[in-house]
């Protein structure tokens, strides 16, 4: 017995080498089988009763085995029955919920309990009364439906509840398989409406879903010996995959985050209708109900959306999205049998799409976030493919960094929903909804996911109906969408050259606003992170630059040094640091004078680093031995940095009495034991000419601590001057541009030195290799208009403003 329950604490070295439902087998037998053995036999009116998770036949090694010991109130002693059976699993280390009650008692229980009640709806027995087993399953499941108008909304709130706290399977980097929405306890939720007579039992669609994450369920447990976690972590992926015969890791994530869609949705859907029923009363049962025309063919039936009594499918090809655009206009789902009929029936599109239907995918997607939850339901009955051939390719896959919130499937349902808000603004809204479901299609196809979406949107273009003129547009969206997010962020939008290329890149204000548009609304549809009110700023201000190139105006140039610049050069003060608030939430520019010197900007750099202030921009200038530092850094939690500990930092270290390199260094091994998530692949260092006399110089790498600090640093060591450093975060990377120069003002050019230079920044972020990434970076030619001397009207700039003026 004792072999028994080691195996099912999962650390045994006899562990079974079967996985899947085969392995959930196995454990339930030798839980029986050790439970029988201790229960041994009491006499009539006892039995032991596994209930949850055990009583499903679900364990996991190290879980927890649900018991009740029910008893008929007669027997002489069933304290020591009790005894017999929790005493040697706790010794041996079985996590126990266990009780001891008659029926009468476990019924009452469970009437103030839904944890209870909903653990008697998978009452099994395993020892002892049979009949009373039997007694307590009927009762429990007879009081479960009698109290369904009563008990149901807890069990919503509580999926809700669940769903709010710990976010959902199909979309998270390391998704509670158990908890999270979309989980097993979903699942079970599903189950339990089945079992109050108010819905039907779960689909094999959904009962495959959750064999999904019980198998994935069990190899975490065994990886773990048996501890109760039931997260699949990020490190155990690999080994989870290959265990149960997934390709990679990726592979496996892909079928966690479809089997979670499958049972987010699945439970979505069929609470809705539980609800309507609930909320219905006895007067009005027996009324013939009311139907609502809502578009050809489409009707509002008792509250959702149903076909036309005369509709016929099969000629229609439009109808499906009449229909999905009706329900996301209304706000009423789908109903069951419309869905169904319209999976069975619904013919292919023709080729090309008739205007219709075009339309009416048009108008679907116009409706924002309505429209996500009608296509989410469109792909899960397998319409959604069936209109776009190419969704098959992008649909659940995982896009696993922390930047990322989403599948591609759902960002791109999402970045249309955020592009419904701007449809007002452009004058091709049609253009600018089908370029947001379509921007990353490429990303399920092999290659550069920009050449290769290019490639489909030429496939789907014309298959949509559209003229040749209309997807050379959607081409050219794709093909530029990343453009004014990269530019903006990793470039100088003061620099001229830049602002050409963007206008080239463009080519017509139409185009520009489109990609504007596109941008926001791709951006938040990305994550939290991805858009910021600083952004927001810096790619405004780099559009308008662009538009007024395009309308043939001059863009004026910045002066090397403005009023204000000039003052802050001429301060007196040895050392002079300055903090100043910018617009942006959480957002400071700190400034930096001191004597002109080889190393300011690295040593500035460390000291923000080091008070834990993340630099977005930095600038150097100087005049007369004079030296001007400038950047933009986001304090954590909205704190404001402290002028004097800044400046003692600066003394020191520029004094030599604090190591910046090794105080770093201590940081990084602080944290050495807490988990860290890593991007595959080494650094880049590629170069991007095209700017006459200055290179810019871009580093991308992992993010940590003092990067910025480590690249300056090592350019100083080649006596290159660094005037401006452009630092963007993304996901787990950083990308890090540097507009550099020789010492005597030439640009980087001879290949020698840039592999130099190159082999420095990677020794800097602590490799040795040197990667070919050292090429050119293709870049649009000038436009060759020049730019206004003169600086723009109005009084002198203030503190560094977030589009970059004075950087």
């Amino acid at each position: 017995m004792r072999d028994r329950l080691e195996i099912l604490r999962g650390r045994s070295g006899q562990l079974p080498a079967v996985t899947g439902p085969q392995l959930r087998r196995i454990l339930t037998d030798l839980a029986d089988e050790a439970l029988t053995e201790l229960f041994g036999d009491p006499g009539p009116g006892v039995a032991l009763v596994a209930v949850g998770g055990y009583g499903r036949a679900e364990p996991a090694f190290g879980s927890d085995l649900d018991l009740v010991l029910l008893h008929d109130g007669a027997h002489p002693d069933i304290a020591a029955v009790a005894d017999a059976v929790w005493y040697p699993l706790w010794d041996a280390g079985i996590g126990l919920d266990h009780s001891v009650r008659t029926v009468d008692e476990a019924i009452t229980v469970a009437d103030d309990d839904l944890k209870a009640a909903l653990g008697l709806l998978d009452a099994r027995h395993v020892a002892g009364d049979a009949a009373l087993t039997a007694d307590l399953a009927r009762r429990a499941r007879t009081r479960w439906r009698t109290r369904a108008p009563k008990r149901l909304p807890d069990l919503a709130a509580a999926v809700a509840e669940r769903a709010a706290r710990l976010g959902e399977v199909a979309f998270l980097l390391e998704p509670d398989l158990k908890e999270s929405r979309g989980g097993l306890r979903d699942v079970h939720a599903l189950h339990a409406l089945a079992a109050a007579w108010v819905a039907e039992v779960p689909s094999d669609r959904v009962l495959a879903a959750a064999g999904v994450l019980l198998d994935a369920r069990g190899e975490i447990r065994r990886l773990g010996a048996g501890r109760p976690q039931d997260r699949l972590l990020l490190q155990d992926a690999t080994a989870v995959a290959t265990a149960l015969g997934y390709a990679d890791s990726m592979a496996l994530a892909h079928a966690v985050a479809d089997a979670g869609r499958t049972i987010s949705w699945a439970w979505d859907a069929t609470w809705y209708r539980t609800a309507a029923g609930l909320r219905n009363t006895s007067r009005w049962r027996g009324r013939r109900p009311v139907r609502r025309p809502l578009d050809e063919g489409v009707i509002d039936q008792g509250g959702e959306i149903q076909l036309a009594l005369d509709v016929e499918p099969a000629k229609d090809p439009a109808l499906v999205l009449r229909v999905a655009a009706a329900a996301a206009r209304t706000g009423l789902p789908l109903g069951r049998y419309a869905v169904d009929r319209l999976a069975l029936e619904a013919p292919p599109m023709p080729q090309p799409w008739p205007p219709a239907a075009r339309d009416a995918l048009v108008a679907l997607l116009a409706t924002g976030d309505a429209a996500v939850g009608v296509l989410e339901s469109l792909d899960q009955v397998g319409l959604l493919v069936r209109l776009l051939p190419e969704w098959a390719a992008v649909r659940s896959r995982p896009q696993r960094n922390p930047y990322h919130r989403y599948t591609v499937d759902r960002h791109l349902m999402e970045t249309a929903a955020r592009a419904a808000a701007f449809t007002r603004d452009v004058d091709r809204p049609d253009l600018l909804l089908l370029g947001a479901l379509l921007h990353d299609i490429g990303k399920g196809f092999p290659g550069d996911h920009t050449d290769a979406g290019i490639e489909q949107i030429r496939r789907i273009g014309p298959r949509l109906g559209l003229p040749a003129e209309d997807v050379d547009v959607l081409v050219a969206m794709v093909r530029h969408h990343l453009l004014l997010g990269e530019t903006a962020t990793r470039r100088d939008i003061d620099d001229l050259a830049t602002i050409q290329a963007v206008a080239t890149a463009a080519g017509s204000d139409r185009l520009l606003t489109l990609l504007h548009r596109l941008t926001e609304a791709d951006s938040r549809a990305t994550g939290p992170t991805a858009w910021t009110a600083w952004k927001a700023r810096l790619i405004n201000d780099l559009v308008e630059r662009s538009r007024a190139l395009l309308g043939g105006e001059r863009v004026p140039c910045p002066p090397r040094l403005d009023d204000r610049q000039r003052g802050l050069l001429a301060l007196p003060e040895e050392y002079v640091v300055q903090v100043n608030p910018l617009p942006d939430e959480g957002m400071f520019e700190i400034v930096v004078v001191s004597a002109d010197q080889v190393g300011l900007l690295a040593v500035t750099a460390g000291v923000l680093a080091l008070n834990r202030l993340d630099i977005r921009r930095a600038s150097a200038r100087s005049a007369n031995g004079r030296a001007l530092l400038q950047a933009a850094v986001a304090a954590p939690h909205g704190r404001v940095p402290e002028e004097a500990k800044l400046l003692a930092d600066l003394r020191a270290a520029l004094a030599g009495s604090l190591d910046i390199a090794e105080r770093l260094a201590a940081r990084e091994r602080d944290y050495s034991g807490a988990k860290q998530w890593t991007t595959p692949g080494p650094p880049q260092v590629i170069f991007d000419d095209g700017l006459g006399s200055t290179t810019v110089l871009e580093v991308r790498a992992p993010d940590r601590a003092g990067v910025l600090f480590r690249i300056v640093r090592a350019l100083s060591g080649l006596r290159l001057d660094v005037a401006t450093a452009i630092v963007a975060t993304l996901g787990l990377d950083v990308v890090d541009a540097f507009y550099v120069q020789e010492a005597d003002g030439r640009p980087v050019a001879d290949d020698a030195r840039r592999r130099e230079i190159a082999r420095a920044v990677l020794a800097a972020l602590g490799t040795g290799d040197l990667p070919d990434q050292t090429a050119p970076a293709e870049r649009t030619g000038s436009a060759g208009r020049g730019c206004d001397p003169s600086p723009p009207p109005g009084p002198a700039p203030g503190p560094l403003a977030p589009s970059g003026e004075t950087l």
